[in-house]
């Protein structure tokens, strides 16, 4: 399970390519094991889920954002998702890439 010293290390390369911290996606173990959830992620959306992910955004050239989801584990792996800046397609957006990074992490561990 990774801990708070590698998460604070992924916000911080995120951070200095231009990416904010937006929402936090955070399983009863990694709540429990990383302590004081709020000090490590600020200001970003916490939310409980079965998957450790963390959301970072970040605007881009044509009238959009791109945003992508990190799997918060030891094994790096992310998906991209980029959303024209209308609210009524990004919580689908994130929600369908979201199911991905569950399918895809799953299929990682299981070997299936």
């Amino acid at each position: 399970m990774i801990d708070a010293a590698s998460i604070r290390d992924i916000i911080e390369v995120y951070s200095k390519h231009g990416w904010s911290l937006r929402r936090v996606l955070l399983s009863d173990g990694l709540r429990n094991s990383l302590g004081d959830v709020a000090n490590l992620f600020g200001n970003a959306s916490l939310r409980d889920s079965d998957i450790d992910a963390a959301w970072f955004s970040r605007a881009t050239k044509n009238d959009g954002t791109a945003w992508e989801i990190r799997h918060l584990s030891t094994a790096p792996f992310a998906l991209l998702v980029v959303v024209k800046d209308e609210a009524s397609e990004l919580e689908d957006a994130l929600l369908d890439t979201e199911e991905r990074l569950r399918e895809t992490t799953k299929k990682r561990i299981t070997g299936h």
